[in-house]
């Protein structure tokens, strides 16, 4: 089958990787353009962009999809399928109608639950014990199309987004095998989604994982899995941000006010929530690296009583 192929995070890349292997002719791949990175603000390419070199892949980065330039060069490649995994541009309806078989999402959710930008942090924010891939013909609505194969994917207690990030990759790239098994056999089950059960999954930002001390343990501990490995969730020790890396939840009861450090051990911080209290095991403070509390505190004094936040 001809395809082209829109993604631009390492997420895709699994999927992209598969259709190679079982011999797809990926005649054209469509990533976002390239963008400053890191401290330097050097230009890098995405991922995808990499491995599509790699391999040879002809490669498109317009700025916008909304152009007759866009539409013209789409409509030139005569392909019977898009694949499209979290390209990150909206994609009008003209574009998606181009292909004979129209276009087909890898979703990292079960649909229709956690439609939008950030549906693995999102279902580990909120406690979710189970999440997958749905591979889902695109319309012109945000993760709104027939649902056509899902993957259900368990998270585990200690899942972090980056783990669960890595097992919806692997399940995404079964996920679209089989639909274009079923799509060329003519045996492709379309399902419409039931949007009275929908919820959205927004954008994270740093702002997303600031620690509210008035919450419980177990909610906190879920927005710190979460936002590992981006952007962190984060709180404040006498003024100076903190990345707080890791954590565990302690189901026990103290007196002090929520946000307030109790001890401070090889452990990690222990510090007051509303109910339990959070053990802050990794940190990263400004200007330092990544680094477990035990060796933190060789060089460096946290004080309990202090009350963390801003």
């Amino acid at each position: 089958m001809k395809i082209v192929f829109m993604g631009t995070p390492e997420f895709a890349v699994a999927p992209l990787k598969a259709l190679c292997e079982d011999g797809h002719e990926i005649s054209l791949v469509v990533t976002q353009p390239d963008k400053p990175k890191g401290r330097g603000q050097k230009m890098l390419p995405p991922e995808v962009k990499v491995f599509a070199e790699s391999r040879n892949i002809s490669v498109y980065q317009p700025k916008s999809m909304k152009t007759d330039e866009a539409f013209e060069r789409l409509s030139a490649e005569k392909a019977d399928l898009f694949v499209v995994v979290a390209y990150g541009k909206i994609l009008p309806q003209r574009i998606l109608d181009i292909p004979k078989h129209g276009s087909i999402n890898i979703h990292a959710s079960l649909l229709p639950k956690y439609r939008g930008a950030a549906p693995i942090q999102w279902s580990i924010i909120n406690g979710e014990t189970k999440t997958g891939i749905t591979t889902m013909q695109m319309d012109d609505g945000i993760d709104t199309g027939d649902m056509l194969v899902v993957k259900p994917v368990d998270i585990a207690f200690n899942d972090t987004g980056e783990t669960l990030h890595d097992k919806l990759a692997k399940a995404g790239a079964d996920a679209i095998r089989e639909t274009i098994c079923q799509l060329e056999n003519g045996t492709l089950d379309r399902k419409k989604q039931n949007d009275a059960l929908s919820c959205y999954a927004p954008m994270i930002s740093k702002d997303t994982g600031v620690l509210d001390f008035n919450k419980d343990a177990l909610s906190l501990y879920n927005l710190v899995r979460g936002l590992n490995s981006y952007p962190y969730a984060s709180t404040f020790y006498n003024g100076h941000r903190f990345k707080v890396i890791r954590a565990l939840p302690i189901h026990e009861n103290s007196s002090g006010a929520n946000g307030e450090i109790l001890s401070v051990t090889k452990d990690g911080i222990l510090v007051k929530c509303e109910s339990g209290a959070l053990l802050i095991c990794e940190v990263q403070f400004e200007g330092k690296k990544k680094m477990p509390v035990s060796e933190y505190i060789k060089g460096n004094k946290i004080e309990t009583g202090i009350i963390l936040g801003g």
